[in-house]
């Protein structure tokens, strides 16, 4: 929960604001407290859907039906307000956490509990079905622990059964990885109880094994395996469980059991003793935290003087009692430093709060090149800060070496978490170490921001269902990777045959590029998809193939730096001429090295920046230069540079008390900054970065990759 904003009202419908649950792109979520007394969570839809008179008959329509449910495990409905200038229902508030985050800190459920949670989930669809409605949004986020049982909440987007769907043409409808093969492809006629069945077993899953069945990633990817591959079930113990599970989540509706079966199946679990006994207790200690909260202070407008934040607890000033301490060391082990330029405090400093932010970088093994240059962008930032006389605040930096390694990774973030005086870290620099680290960084709500790690596999972590995640991933996602290859196919060396290389040896990444240019081909254009599989570096039949297309450009969607080369050699070797193209994940030395002159004239899209080529950065690149004695910047500095920026931008008016992690990760969600390589925002209802302003092209001229600029803007 996060505190009331000034913008919020100070009730709705006669209840009184308490805090903010959550928000969306619908609306937001409030803890509301009735005239009673009774505690509600609110939901107060956009005035700019309001504004739709479809919306609003859909919206009235839903709240009625879900006013008919009458379910034991489900929230039931308390008041609504479909006419209001902003329309609102009231359910019954549940305080207890969500299964996502109950699995997530604590892992899988026993059998016994998922069997327990199964029945009761059970039961609460069959009272959503004899209502007339269809869920069709149950996840864990959606699902809520309480002492003597879940409660399946949240009928949003649920559907009246025969209704017709009120939304955009092949919109799909629901949550990736929990929604059915017949969301996925937005089938909306097809979309019945059966549906919810599907999603019941996909949860089920993820409480057996805290791993969704059809795996993370982005969208795209994850839809792709729910309607073609199997799941995955390895990790749920028990086989008679498993195969309830699997049949649930039949890709044919008609091979999945009824709710009826489902509950003969499941058994009859009524006795309220059915969590563990450890997390029995931390449901119950967090409720009674929850149901005594305290009436809101509202918050000052905008502009209004900010009150010095109250003293920190005993507890606090214990954890942040070892802040005075310096320690430099080298190789794998901490290296705080403080970046004052080796200079003693002023007696103006010492008036100044310090804030500590974290660097972890590979910094010692392979990838060691682009951590030098995140540290090194991050060590300019704070120094040009420090130097600042009118700076609120001084920067002090901790450095850690994770190697590039996951567990040295894990490790770093366990000592960073647990020190009380860092308030952001700026990193990981690599797909591994980020993916080993994350999990505790949101836990203990420490932001973690990084532009270097693979987006497809990071971007599960950023955790759509909470935008209020701790991670932030400053690179857009790789789907939008085909964005900048399509408007240069198009507009700036136009092609009207295009082939689609798909390397198995990288079969989720080269599916999600390929798809995302057949699904959104640069208009007027023929598109024709070849597979080379992983069994084979061969990629002379495809050259072949792409000439006798007559094709004027190749896109190799795989991720291998060594493959692409060998695609590279093999359409030079075939005289093809047009335009062949890849993305970022090519775009290393290895691949020049590996092609030579079979680069030239290959076009990449790409997330990252020649600050070089920038007017906006040429200050920073003049400063780093003379800073470090190097000719040129590194890859990744200037990224890193702006991730500092964008800290000491949201730091700066927290007042002089603790910068509170979780006050930080809500501004950072909500910040827009303009840095030298591009404005940083982040989308209010996913919580994933703006990614056009991020998206770049590159290309290869005279050996050596030229930076065009942000796609849309891009000059041959």
């Amino acid at each position: 929960m996060r505190p009331l904003t000034a913008q919020d009202p100070e009730s709705v419908g006669g209840h009184r604001l308490l805090a903010r649950i959550g928000t969306g792109g619908m609306g937001v979520v409030y803890l509301a407290r009735s005239k009673g007394g009774a505690l509600a969570a609110l939901k107060v839809i956009r005035a700019e859907h309001a504004a739709d008179p479809g919306f609003r008959a859909r919206f009235r329509r839903e709240a009625q039906a879900a006013a008919r449910i009458d379910g034991r495990w489900t929230a039931p409905v308390t008041a609504a307000d479909p006419e209001a200038a902003e329309p609102w229902i009231a359910t019954a508030f549940v305080p207890g956490p969500t299964l996502a985050e109950t699995v997530a800190e604590h892992g899988p459920l026993p059998p016994d509990t998922v069997r327990a949670l199964g029945a009761r989930l059970a039961e609460a669809l069959a009272a959503v079905h004899a209502a007339g409605l269809v869920h069709r949004d149950i996840k864990p986020g959606n699902v809520l622990l309480a002492p003597d049982g879940p409660r399946l909440i949240d009928f949003g987007i649920a559907r009246a059964g025969g209704a017709t769907a009120l939304t955009a043409t092949d919109a799909v409808i629901g949550t990736p990885g929990y929604l059915s093969p017949e969301q996925a492809r937005a089938r909306d006629e097809e979309v019945g109880p059966p549906s919810d069945v599907f999603s019941l077993g996909c949860v089920l899953a993820y409480a057996a094994s805290a791993r969704p069945p059809f795996g993370g990633g982005v969208a795209p990817a994850v839809i792709f395996r729910t309607v073609h591959e199997d799941p995955g079930l390895g990790g749920i113990t028990e086989d008679g469980l498993r195969t309830l599970v699997a049949r649930c989540l039949a890709k044919d509706p008609a091979a999945r059991p009824t709710v009826p079966e489902l509950l003969a199946q499941l058994g009859d679990f009524g006795s309220d003793d059915w969590l563990p006994p450890g997390l029995h207790a931390v449901i119950a200690e967090r409720s009674a935290q929850v149901l005594h909260l305290p009436e809101p202070e509202r918050p000052a407008a905008p502009g209004a003087p900010v009150d010095e934040p109250p003293a920190p607890s005993r507890r606090r000033l214990l954890m942040l009692g070892g802040a005075a301490a310096v320690v430099l060391a080298g190789g794998g082990s901490t290296a705080a430093w403080l970046a004052t330029g080796g200079k003693g405090p002023s007696s103006a400093a010492a008036s100044r709060p310090r804030r500590t932010v974290a660097v972890q970088a590979d910094l010692s093994g392979s990838g060691k090149e682009l951590g030098t240059s995140v540290e090194h962008g991050v060590r300019l930032a704070a120094e040009q800060h420090n130097a600042r006389a009118d700076r609120r605040f001084d920067l002090a930096l901790t450095v850690l070496d994770d190697g590039g390694d996951a567990d040295r990774a894990a490790e770093v973030a366990r000592r960073l978490v647990t020190d009380g005086r860092v308030c952001a870290v700026i990193g990981p620099t690599s797909d591994a170490t980020a993916l080993a680290a994350q999990d505790r960084y949101k836990k203990a709500l420490l932001p973690m921001l990084t532009a270097w790690a693979g987006s497809d596999a990071l971007y599960a972590a950023v955790d759509t269902e909470n935008p209020t995640s701790s991670v932030f991933q400053l690179r857009p996602s790789d789907s939008a990777s085909g964005a900048p290859l399509a408007r240069y196919l198009t507009s700036l060396r136009p092609a009207r045959r295009l082939v689609l290389v798909e390397d198995q040896a990288a079969r989720d990444y080269s599916w999600l590029i390929a798809h995302g240019l057949a699904e959104n081909p640069p208009s007027g254009r023929t598109v024709v998809r070849r597979q080379v599989t992983a069994a084979t570096a061969d990629f002379g039949p495809v050259a072949v193939a792409a000439l006798a297309a007559h094709a004027q450009a190749v896109v190799y969607c795989g991720e291998s730096p060594r493959r692409a080369a060998a695609c590279a050699r093999a359409l030079q070797a075939a005289g093809f001429t047009g335009t062949p193209a890849a993305t970022e994940a090519v775009l290393t030395p290895e691949f020049l090295r590996a092609a030579g002159t079979a680069a030239e004239g290959w076009v990449f899209s790409a997330t990252f920046v020649d600050p070089a080529r920038l007017t906006t950065a040429a200050g920073f690149v003049r400063s780093f230069t003379k800073r470090y004695g190097v000719r040129s910047v590194g890859r990744g500095a200037a990224e890193a540079y702006d991730a500092l920026g964008l800290l000491a931008q949201v730091l700066a008016p927290l007042g002089t008390g603790p910068a509170d992690r979780s006050t930080l990760t809500h501004r950072l969600r909500t910040a827009s900054y303009r840095g030298i390589t591009r404005t940083y925002a982040f989308r209010a209802a996913t919580g994933e970065v703006e990614e056009e302003p991020g998206l770049f092209l590159w290309r290869v001229q005279h050996g050596t990759p030229l930076f065009l600029g942000q796609y849309q803007q891009a000059k041959v």
